[in-house]
């Protein structure tokens, strides 16, 4: 079964009930509860996310990796748990024993798709942008998609 990636960009308390992740949202939109058995992957992104020590052990039982951002928003810290977890080492390795080309390519890949959809944006919010006529047109919900 294909795990989910769960992103928080936004202020949130994350803690557990049930075997369910529970993401109590700070402004008044109503509770949301994901079940843990289903979630690969974690990103941490906003510095106002609250996570309970026992969501962490139960992410770590289900062998979930939780990646922190800094206040750049980049990545900078990786929780994995000790015992096995064969995909996510996978993966890991697949990315180390990439060749630099690829990586320079994929990395150039990344750049791009976050400035035609910063550009989107900015034409969805009716701002003028210099030479966006040579650009591809917005596509997915007013955002660029590659």
């Amino acid at each position: 079964m294909i795990k989910r990636t769960l992103f928080f960009g936004n202020p949130a308390y994350l803690s557990t009930k049930h075997e369910q992740l529970v993401i109590a949202f700070t402004d008044d939109k109503p509770d949301k509860t994901v079940p843990i058995e289903d979630i690969g992957m974690v990103i941490l992104e906003n510095p106002q996310i609250t996570i309970t020590n026992g969501l962490l052990a139960k992410l770590n039982n289900q062998k979930v990796a939780v990646v922190t951002c800094n206040g750049q928003h980049l990545p900078n810290g990786l929780l994995l748990p000790i015992h096995g977890h064969t995909e996510q080492t996978e993966r890991i390795k697949h990315q180390l024993n990439a060749s630099l080309p690829l990586k320079k390519n994929l990395w150039q890949q990344t750049v791009s798709a976050k400035i035609q959809n910063q550009a989107c944006l900015l034409e969805d919010k009716g701002k003028k942008i210099n030479d966006y006529n040579t650009w591809p047109k917005c596509k997915f919900r007013g955002y660029w998609q590659p």
